[in-house]
Order: structure tokens, then sequence, then C-alpha cells
């Protein structure tokens, strides 16, 4: 099933016919099933579902922490499909930030420590940039005050601000983030949801998996799977508002 959408800007992410089955014990299971979408460049982009949908797998495929069975992936419009492991973790480290569940900070690493990781696999850049790049990052999801604390001493929110700055810290193309307000109490997730809503003012793109529709309403633009398919495709009410206004300036 195609989702494509009609718009005048460059599709970040096309993927084109994309299937994934994973084999166990001679058992074929397929988790994607000729899936066809268009992200662009800007767009915030919820991915729901029952568990067990696929919205997971997708979001492995479209952080090239996988590969896909069959059908294409084009990643700001370079073929990605067939990569080798090294070539997929060298495109992860500069272009795409991840956001997870768990946090996934390191334990014995320093607040500041931990946004600087990404950077250090990175040849080329200095240790001071690396510092100076990771205090802003910091600073822009307001923890550049905890930058010497450890990951034990922040709540569950503030964790997740750290890992949104992580995340950032490389200026990738894109945001994927699974779930990231999974493991948080309301409060915090809306913290962290207000965070991410800034993001998108602020120019960037991301595509969030969630299974709260709340959550899902927040962006631009939901997509519903089902038993490995995408089943629905809708703007928000004002995304639709944006971008009739914008026709209408084009066509008149």
């Amino acid at each position: 099933m195609k989702y494509f959408r009609e718009a005048n800007m460059t599709a970040l992410i096309s993927i084109e016919n994309v299937s994934k089955t994973f084999l166990t014990e001679e058992i074929e299971t397929k988790a994607l099933n000729a899936i066809s979408l268009k992200i662009e460049k800007g767009e915030y982009v919820a991915l729901s579902g029952q568990s067990g949908c696929g919205k997971s797998t997708l979001l492995s495929l479209l952080g090239l922490l996988d590969s896909p069975t069959a059908g294409k992936y084009f990643l700001a419009e370079k073929d990605v499909s067939s990569l080798t492991r090294n070539q997929r973790a060298g495109i992860r480290s500069s272009e795409i930030g991840f956001v997870f569940q768990s946090f996934n900070l390191i334990s014995d690493l320093t607040v500041l420590e931990n946004v600087m990781l990404p950077l250090t696999y990175q040849s080329g850049l200095s240790k001071n940039f690396i510092e100076n790049k990771a205090k802003e990052v910091l600073e822009k999801v307001q923890m550049g005050h905890r930058k010497n604390h450890f990951p034990s001493q922040l709540s569950g929110g503030q964790q997740q601000r750290v890992a949104v700055a992580r995340a950032l810290v490389n200026d990738p193309k894109i945001i994927l983030a699974d779930e990231p307000t999974g493991n948080l109490d309301s409060k915090n997730a809306e913290s962290v949801l207000q965070l991410f809503d800034q993001l998108h003012r602020d120019g960037a793109t991301i595509c969030m998996v969630t299974h709260d529709l709340t959550s899902a309403k927040r962006a631009s633009r939901c997509l519903e799977m089902f038993d490995g398919q995408l089943i629905k495709d809708s703007l928000n009410r004002q995304e639709q508002m944006d971008t009739v206004q914008a026709i209408e300036i084009a066509v008149g």
C-alpha cells in the first residue's frame, strides 16, 4: 500500500515496496508487507498501532539498524537499501538521531560525557569542538545546568531530555523516537512532548513510534499500522489548514 504525500519539498525518506521477513526455526514471519512511504524534510510523523503490528520494525529499518528483505529505501535521495553493516553504522552516526524508551544513558558517564559520545566516533573532530557542541545541545533541551551530574541523579524526564540532546548532537537529518514517553509519568511525558513540539517548530524532522493516541496527535502527520501494513495516513487539523493555505497562496 502506498502513502506518498503530494508536496513540493524533496522527500527526506522514501521507501518503496519494503518488506521484512524473519525466519526462526523454519517459521517465516512477515513483519512488514510491501510498504511504500515518503517523509518530507521538517515533518513530524507519529507511527501508531497495536503491539506486533510492525511499527518498531519499520523504525529499525528507517534507522538503518536492519535492512529490508525486499524493496528500496532512499535517505536524502541516496539508496541505502543494501549497505553493509559498517556502511549503515557510518550513516547512523552522522545522519540519524535515536531516542529510546529506556533512555540508554551510560550510568558511569556524566550527562555531558553521554551527550559527547556520538561525536567521539566521528574522525577529525577536536575534543574542544565536541565538548562545546554537547554543551550547546544540552542548553537547547534545558539541561545545561546538570551537565556534571550522572544519570542516576536525574529524574526520568530529565534523563530523556539528555537522551534527546544526545540524539541532536550530530545535527541529524532525522530524529527517530521509539516510545519516548513510555517509561515516564504524565508530567514528565508532557515535558518531553513539549520538547519535541519545539524541535519540530525549529525545523527538525521527527518520526515517533507511540501507542498513545494523545501523543500521536501532537505530530503534524499520523500513520497507523496493522499486520505489517500502513492502513491510515492523516494530517492533524492545524497541518490541514496550513496545507490548504499554502496551496491557495501557490495558486493565487
